[in-house]
């Protein structure tokens, strides 16, 4: 069995979707959001941490998990799961991003892309067909195709040399799956809606399991994010589970689950937590400040979590000692809200408020405040 996705009910009062995902590893009630593990590991968390705060669903990066420690490797520990010891569903992208994030060292060619290793400089080539042989040794229960993500503003020239490439490269990443895990089309075209439906319509005449929306979240404007997803919310195919790639402020989710979207992942909650930005029932925190010096709360005290022992003098005085322990509190506090945020979300999917509890949302934290 690959995936099967099904939607049980949509809001009355906002049109969001609460699905249901099964998977080889696991039952998801959709919209959830997915923790990143890049290199096979949720930064600074256990595996069994990582379970504890998320919905049971991780990501893993294809291109560095290719390059360190080498996807045979990974495949004879029975793939990423075993690797990590991981329990639950996993999901890979394909390298894409960095065709984007890497754009100093690639040069894109019809065949793939050309690389030069982002630490060493050494040569190296991934085509479609190996994007897919890659993830196939990594084993995770969805996979993605092979593209390009351009940045948002791009011409339309540009883009659409980049859609018509990303719709060839899927073509060819579908042809070359030999198992049967869940392979999904991403939707490309930055800000041009006709580029959009263009991609969509192609990706959908191939009938992949599911469909993803990337490059978004790359340096467009929140509102011209939601343009993008609202637009699409009606083109893509209603019983297919929709994946909003590299998304995951708080204000964000609701907002694009609102447009549609099933499933977000993204690298924001565990990078802030890094840095000392905590995000809590009450808003964002940077738990550095001074004023937190001498306060006796728990970081977050609408929250009970193992977090909500330490106070947040404690976790501040544990950032300026630089002691790891302050980044592995607030990595499974951020991760710990946004697990609680996507329930309180799929709950008022399920009782037809969701734009009421997005009204509540703005008036009781700061996330929507820099806008």
């Amino acid at each position: 069995m690959a995936i099967k996705f099904e939607v049980l009910h949509v809001c009355k009062q906002s049109g969001a979707r609460l699905g249901r995902l099964t998977t080889p590893h696991g039952v998801f009630e959709t919209p959830f959001f997915m923790p990143v593990g890049t290199q096979a590991t949720v930064k600074t968390l256990t595996p069994e941490e990582a379970f504890e705060v998320s919905e049971g669903l991780i990501l893993g990066n294809t291109y560095h998990l290719w390059l360190q420690p080498g996807n045979e490797l990974v495949k004879e520990h029975g793939g990423i799961r075993g690797f990590m010891k991981w329990k639950g569903a996993l999901l890979t992208d394909s390298g894409g991003y960095q065709v984007f994030s890497l754009t100093d060292m690639r040069k894109i060619t019809e065949e793939g892309v050309h690389f030069k290793h982002h630490k060493n400089g050494s040569a190296l080539f991934i085509s479609p067909e190996d994007s897919i042989k890659i993830q196939e040794d990594l084993g995770a229960d969805i996979i993605m195709s092979f593209d390009e993500c351009p940045p948002p503003y791009e011409t339309d020239e540009y883009m659409k040399t980049s859609v018509d490439r990303t719709i060839r490269w899927a073509k060819r990443g579908k042809d070359a799956l030999t198992t049967d895990q869940a392979l999904f089309g991403i939707v490309q075209g930055g800000l041009n809606k006709d580029l959009r439906k263009y991609c969509a319509e192609e990706l959908i005449q191939m009938d992949f399991p599911g469909y993803s929306v990337g490059g978004l979240s790359v340096g467009e404007t929140k509102h011209e994010m939601y343009e993008i997803t609202k637009f699409l919310n009606p083109i893509l195919p209603f019983d297919k589970p929709r994946y909003l790639m590299g998304v995951g402020a708080p204000d964000d989710l609701i907002m694009n689950v609102i447009n549609g979207m099933d499933m977000f992942d993204c690298v924001l909650p565990t990078r802030i937590a890094r840095h000392g930005t905590a995000l809590t029932t009450q808003g964002k925190i940077v738990i550095k400040n001074q004023t937190y010096e001498k306060d006796m709360n728990p970081l977050d005290p609408h929250l009970k979590t193992p977090v909500s022992k330490y106070t947040r003098a404690y976790i501040r005085h544990l950032f300026k000692a630089e002691e790891i322990l302050g980044m592995r509190l607030v990595t499974y506090q951020n991760l710990a809200y946004l697990k609680h945020l996507m329930k309180e979300i799929r709950t008022a999917i399920k009782e037809d408020r969701l734009l009421d509890y997005l009204e509540e949302m703005k008036k009781t934290t700061n996330y929507f405040k820099s806008r």
